[in-house]
């Protein structure tokens, strides 16, 4: 089992001392017509609020985008509604709908 199989991730404190702390992760899913520059821009804010990629999946069925993204959020500073907020209203700006689910919530959903 590797280190992100265990469910941790490695987050830092304020006097800089790497702690171990539970991963907060958060599915991401993009959705609608292709344009360039979608995946650039979505990365971009998650990069710039230290929101790691873990695991990502893109297609494109004829000219409509779809992408699904597993991110870890225990380094960004911001509340999750917060994050959600904004990532929905930057798929406003680029024309596609940006849907943000703490994991445990997804998996609960998907047991029923």
């Amino acid at each position: 089992m590797n280190f992100f199989e265990n469910g941790f991730c490695a987050c830092g404190n304020n006097s800089g001392v790497e702690r171990m702390s539970r991963m907060k992760r958060t599915i991401i899913t993009v959705v609608g017509k292709d344009t360039v520059g979608i995946i650039a821009k979505v990365c971009t804010y998650l990069a710039e609020n230290g929101i790691n990629i873990l695991d990502i999946s893109q297609t494109i069925v004829q000219e409509y985008f779809n992408m699904m993204m597993i991110v870890d959020t225990c380094n960004c500073d911001k509340q999750f509604g917060d994050m959600a907020d904004e990532l929905a209203e930057l798929g406003e700006e680029i024309g596609v709908v940006i849907k943000c689910q703490k994991e445990e919530i997804f998996d609960k959903m998907h047991r029923i």
